[in-house]
C-alpha cells in the first residue's frame, strides 16, 4: 500500500541505480538473515540428544562461505556482517583488509546462495528441556523461496536498485525501456538456424546479468548473431542472402530497403571499427558502460526485426 506523500505526487523520485550503497546492503542483508533457518538442513546445528536439526551451524556456514563467496564483506574478526557507514564500494574485494571496502556483486552471490538452498519447513517442534525448536525440512522450495523472492524484490524496488531475483532463482539486472521483451524471446525461440539462436540467447544472458563487465561479453555475442545472422539462407552467398533478409523485411519497397541497407552497414562498421568482436590495437575501446548498453540495444533491435521475416 502506498504512503499519503506516493498518492499525492508530494515525494520526489527515487534514483534508479546499479550501485548499492551501505543502507541498501544493510536491508538486503538482514533480508537474508531471517531466512537462515531454511538453510540449516544444509548447516545442521544438532540437538545434543541427537533428535534432530534445531538451527543453523553459523561456523560450518561461515567457512563454506569463505569459499563460495570470498569477497563477501567481513569485519575485522573474520564475521560477516554488514559494511559500516565509512565503507565504500569496491567491484573486487580479494581479501579482509583495512581499507574497509565491499563487492556489491557478492551480495547479489549472497542473495542467489540463499535463493538457491532456503528449504520449507514443515514442523517446529518445542523441545521444552533445551528451549529450543527442532526444524523437519520439505524437499521444496517453493513457499519460502516465493516469500524470499518478494522481500528481496521489494527491498530491490523500495531502494531505487536496478535488479530483480527471477524464479530461476538469479539476479537480473533492471535495464529501463528494455528491448528485449517477452515477444523477443518468443520471436529467438522460433529461429531455426541453432547457431544463430544459441548467440543470441547467450547475449541475452550476458546482458541481464548485474556485473557491468558482462555487457562487453553480451555486444560480442550479439555482433556475432549478427554476422551469423547475415549468412542464414545458407543456399545464397552472404551478400545475397543479406539482400534477401532486407527485401523481406521493407516488402521490397524502395525507402525501406535504402534504409535497411544502410543499418545493416553500419552495424557491420561499428563491429569492425569498435573493440567488440575485434581485438587488435587499432580498435576504438568502449570504456563507458552506458555504450555497451547502445550498442546492445541497436543490434538487437534490427535482429529483432528481422527474425520475424525468417522463413
Amino acid at each position: 500500500m502506498s504512503l499519503y506523500t506516493e498518492r499525492n505526487g508530494l515525494r520526489k523520485p527515487i534514483k534508479r541505480t546499479y550501485d548499492i550503497s551501505e543502507d541498501a546492503y544493510a536491508l538486503l542483508f538482514d533480508c537474508c538473515d531471517k531466512y537462515k533457518e531454511n538453510i540449516a538442513w544444509k548447516f545442521p546445528y544438532n540437538c545434543p540428544d541427537g533428535n534432530g536439526i534445531c538451527g543453523l551451524d553459523e561456523e560450518k556456514f561461515n567457512i563454506t562461505l569463505k569459499f563460495a563467496i570470498p569477497t563477501l564483506y567481513r569485519d575485522s574478526t573474520d564475521r560477516l556482517c554488514r559494511p559500516t557507514k565509512k565503507s565504500s564500494v569496491s567491484v573486487y574485494r580479494l581479501s579482509v583488509d583495512e581499507s574497509n571496502t565491499y563487492d556489491q556483486y557478492a551480495l547479489l552471490d549472497y542473495i542467489e546462495y540463499f535463493a538457491q538452498n532456503c528449504r520449507d519447513i514443515t514442523s517446529r517442534i518445542w523441545h521444552e528441556f533445551f528451549m529450543h525448536n527442532e526444524l523437519n525440512f520439505a524437499d521444496t522450495t517453493f513457499k519460502v523461496f516465493n516469500t524470499f523472492q518478494t522481500e528481496i524484490n521489494s527491498v530491490f524496488e523500495m531502494t531505487g536498485l536496478l535488479y530483480k531475483l527471477v524464479d530461476k532463482k538469479q539476479i537480473e539486472r533492471v535495464v529501463e525501456n528494455d528491448i528485449i521483451t517477452e515477444t523477443v524471446v518468443s520471436k529467438i525461440k522460433s529461429v531455426s538456424e541453432t547457431g544463430t539462436k544459441d548467440l543470441l540467447n547467450e547475449a541475452i544472458k550476458f546482458y541481464r546479468e548485474p556485473k557491468p563487465e558482462n555487457r562487453r561479453l553480451a555486444i560480442e555475442k550479439v555482433w556475432d548473431a549478427f554476422e551469423r545472422l547475415k549468412t542464414y539462407y545458407v543456399s545464397l552467398d552472404k551478400k545475397a542472402s543479406v539482400s534477401k533478409i532486407i527485401a523481406d523485411i521493407s516488402s521490397n519497397q524502395s525507402e525501406f530497403v535504402e534504409l535497411f541497407n544502410t543499418e545493416f552497414n553500419c552495424l557491420t562498421s561499428i563491429g569492425n571499427r569498435f573493440r567488440i568482436r575485434h581485438h587488435e590495437t587499432d580498435k576504438m575501446e568502449i570504456t563507458d558502460y552506458s555504450h555497451y548498453d547502445y550498442f546492445f540495444n541497436r543490434c538487437m533491435s534490427l535482429i529483432a526485426l528481422a527474425i520475424q521475416y525468417l522463413k
